[in-house]
């Protein structure tokens, strides 16, 4: 099968398809990025593990909001509004630790 010009080929092996679970996402950012930490947190433990750190360029940062808010919309229309729970907190305390790891 013949690649068309300016198509992108992307490989997604095995192990990335799997996934990581996460559920919080803490968003921190700097003049020139922004970090993007999904953490695993467990019922019960008051520590949690980063699973995975993706660093995007503002411009990145602002194409993922317009795609998300794009599928959340379609979600939305197909299976209806995803509920929040208003009880949680909004911001959870927590503090990073290891190396010189900052986030």
């Amino acid at each position: 099968m013949e690649q068309k010009k300016n198509e992108l080929n992307i490989e997604l092996d095995e192990k990335v398809a799997q996934g990581t679970y996460s559920n919080l996402a803490v968003i921190t950012h700097s003049s020139s990025e922004f970090i993007l930490d999904f953490i695993r947190i467990m019922p019960g433990l008051p520590k949690a593990q980063v699973q995975s750190r993706i660093i995007l360029t503002p411009e990145h940062a602002k194409r993922l909001l317009i795609a998300l808010q794009d599928n959340i919309a379609k979600f939305e229309s197909k299976n209806g509004q995803i509920k929040i729970e208003h009880n949680e907190p909004p911001i959870i305390p927590m503090k990073f630790s290891g190396g010189n790891v900052q986030a």
